[in-house]
């Protein structure tokens, strides 16, 4: 297992294309869920769950995807329908983080939307310690409501992001990160 500073240095997100199989295995998926729980939750609100998409899952929902575009987009080619199906295919596991807004007198929303957030980035970085691929990403579907009431969100949550998780096909290379001189002030 990577050293933990070094591990945080490093990560790296996984383009979905550039992961196959094998995903993560029921024991290192639990332990995976269980690391994205584990984040600050002031007023233990749990303001998120998790929806798993493997298998054919995955088709099931790009299939939603695909129909809830084409009916948007009338002047859609096939290969643009082909495409949105295909979404969720890539990875052998795609984890939809929903997050949940509860009503609280000391919890605004916006924190509880941080939590959400911080179970996010929990997720993928345990499952790059655990030496998989990861990339936590959004898309117009996330933000679209009839995608998400077919996927079935209530009224009142979102969609977060989906986590793809899969072994990688090559090495990541990295990109710019920001300057710390250019970000950090002290008050």
């Amino acid at each position: 297992m990577p050293d933990t500073i070094e591990l945080l240095k490093t990560r790296r997100s996984v383009k979905p294309r550039e992961m196959t199989g094998p995903g993560p295995s029921p024991a290192e998926l639990e332990t995976i869920l269980t690391i994205g729980a584990r984040v600050p939750d002031h007023g233990k609100l749990a303001p998120w769950r998790f929806i798993i998409f493997e298998g054919d899952a995955r088709q099931r929902a790009g299939e939603i995807i695909a129909q809830v575009f084409a009916g948007k987009n009338p002047q859609a080619t096939e290969a643009d329908i082909e495409a949105e199906k295909k979404r969720l295919t890539d990875a052998p596991l795609v984890i939809g983080l929903v997050s949940i807004t509860k009503p609280h007198p000391k919890v605004p929303p916006f924190e509880q939307e941080l939590s959400a957030g911080a179970s996010a980035m929990n997720i993928v970085t345990a499952a790059t310690a655990l030496g998989y691929g990861a990339a936590w990403l959004t898309g117009w579907f996330c933000f679209d409501r009839d995608v998400l009431d077919r996927l079935g969100l209530k009224p009142e949550e979102k969609l977060a992001g989906m986590i793809h998780i899969g072994t990688p096909t090559k090495p990541s290379e990295d990109r710019p990160r920001p300057v710390l001189s250019e970000i950090v002030t002290r008050f």
